[in-house]
């Protein structure tokens, strides 16, 4: 009588977990022990968020900034410095966080949804220039996942019709175009706090700027439009209330200290994978432009499925079975598709400046083919600062066995 034999369990090429950072320590903790023996923890000239505005000047060098409550906020602060007329257009990534264009619409602007280059999965230049009207006010430089937005080509748009530029830092800190960091180079420069990023307070978020027609007086946008200089409350504009406060402020000024170690191990990580994975049938790596410098909040790439004998999700299972943390797809859809987009409920299932006439935008027509192609065959794998070269080959050598066996 003949006994089944069970075949050997494979080893996967990934054998160990994913590496996780220690992220906040004695340097927070410190900071945290002085702030609560302070008298106030408001933010206005506390210690705390003075030497917060001290530090970040250090590696983002704006004349004017105001600590906020998120990156959401941030943004909201910059579009309201702008005082948008209602129906006036931002020029926006189609692929980003819903935080990019909620502050738009409080301002009764107009999110306009542009394409993306297909391999950096920023806005590509052709289409902003494409999608400017004489309502256009800005362009929303969205930074992705680390990867700096083409601001050369942005700038250059921007100065030839008369556009500010905000610059979506949310996913990029310690990102540089052509050696300049992203922040620096728009309009305004905003930036987030947020646990899931880089460096973290929980929640939190900066905006600045270099220009004195938005500088003076930058804070009222995050502070109800309250003078804080003069002691006055006697707002002149309806503003919201985003102030920072001190307890977040000290675990920021603890994070900025580690902020170049951070982005210089992500970058280590982040472009040896991709070197790894050159020429490899069927998988697209990230593209880097030449100069610039990648701070890879996550790991991005596509799949090219007519060179593959599977599905994204069939080759995602694979990468699982062989220890790699991937997962299909990044957010579920392009944001022009979310259903308050679709519905045009922004306001008590309303949208006053449609209904008014000051725009004729209708999500429900909005097409981004690159976009939505990019969603539907991408792969977002997680990257980070305690990753080693060896993991990272890993990690490589994981994918490039999957690609091999699935290739058609």
């Amino acid at each position: 009588m003949s006994t089944a034999v069970t075949p050997p369990v494979l080893q996967p090429i990934v054998d160990e977990p994913v590496p996780q950072p220690v992220r906040w320590g004695d340097a927070e903790l410190a900071r945290l022990t002085t702030m609560v023996r302070q008298p106030s923890l408001f933010y206005w000239n506390g210690p705390q968020t003075t030497a917060l505005l001290a530090d970040f000047r250090q590696h983002y060098p704006l004349k004017y900034l105001f600590p906020c409550s998120s990156g959401t906020a941030s943004l909201h602060i910059a579009v309201g410095a702008l005082r948008l007329r209602p129906g006036e257009e931002v020029i926006v990534s189609p692929i980003t966080d819903m935080g990019s264009v909620i502050g738009i619409l409080y301002q009764q602007g107009v999110p306009v949804f542009v394409d993306l280059d297909p391999r950096t999965y920023n806005m590509d230049a052709g289409a902003v220039r494409r999608a400017i009207t004489p309502k256009t006010r800005a362009i929303m430089a969205v930074h992705l996942a680390g990867n700096p937005c083409d601001m050369t080509a942005f700038l250059a748009i921007a100065r030839e019709h008369n556009l500010a530029v905000i610059e979506d830092c949310a996913q990029s800190w310690g990102a540089r175009h052509q050696g300049t960091p992203v922040g620096l180079m728009g309009d305004f420069g905003c930036y987030s706090f947020n646990d899931f990023k880089h460096i973290a307070c929980g929640d939190g978020g900066m905006v600045g700027t270099n220009l004195d027609r938005y500088g003076n007086g930058l804070s009222k946008w995050g502070d109800k439009c309250y003078d804080r200089v003069a002691g006055t409350r006697d707002p002149e504009e309806l503003a919201p209330n985003y102030r920072m406060s001190e307890p977040q402020s000290a675990v920021c000024v603890a994070q900025l200290g580690k902020l170049e170690d951070i982005v210089t191990r992500r970058n280590r990580a982040g472009s040896l994978l991709t070197s790894l994975l050159q020429n490899l049938p069927g998988v697209l790596p990230p593209v880097t432009r030449v100069g610039d410098f990648h701070s890879y909040w996550f790991y991005f790439m596509r799949l090219e499925l007519t060179q593959l004998k599977c599905t994204r999700a069939d080759f995602v299972a694979e990468l699982k079975a062989q220890g790699v943390a991937a997962n299909a797809g990044y957010i579920p859809m392009p944001v022009f598709r979310y259903k308050v987009f679709q519905n045009h409920n922004f306001f008590g299932g309303a949208w006053p400046i449609r209904d008014f006439g000051l725009t004729t935008m209708d999500y429900t027509k909005v097409r981004c083919p690159v976009a939505e192609a990019i969603l539907e065959d991408g792969i977002t794998m997680p990257l980070n600062q305690a990753m080693s070269d060896s993991y990272i080959e890993k990690v490589a050598r994981a994918i490039r066995s999957v690609a091999a066996r699935l290739a058609r």
